[in-house]
């Protein structure tokens, strides 16, 4: 899997949201201040070129539809994160939360509770 931009992960996330559509439509979920139909065009391509979006071709018009699910790549996302900004160490995920007065005393309970038990957190 590919990096993305903030940009592309903006679109993807909208695509995830509407699971298909035209470019027109895909804009018309974007907050303000809208992208350009142009500009939104090219990104979609790339992310089509990169192998995260298909399409649907109707003559000259395309729907565009996600080719990888969101949780994939949540899942590669948050690898890259922990790889690059934690020395691969979820220890140090949770710590720096813990610095961050994210986690509390609580919340860490919570979490030994669901690794104990196996489960998933979704």
């Amino acid at each position: 899997m590919k990096r993305l931009t903030r940009k592309e992960e903006e679109a993807m996330k909208i695509l995830w949201r509407a699971k298909k559509g035209f470019v027109k439509d895909l804009i018309e979920l974007y907050p303000e201040p809208k992208p350009l139909y142009t500009t939104f065009s090219s990104l979609i391509r790339g992310l089509e070129e990169k192998g995260y979006v298909g399409h649907k071709a109707y003559g000259k018009n395309h729907e565009y539809y996600p080719l990888v699910k969101k949780e994939e790549f949540r899942r590669y996302f948050m690898k890259e994160v922990v790889n690059d900004y934690f020395g691969s160490s979820y220890k140090n995920v949770v710590s720096f939360f813990v610095n961050e007065k994210k986690l509390t005393p609580n919340d860490l309970k919570k979490i030994i509770d669901i690794i104990e038990k196996g489960e998933k957190n979704g």
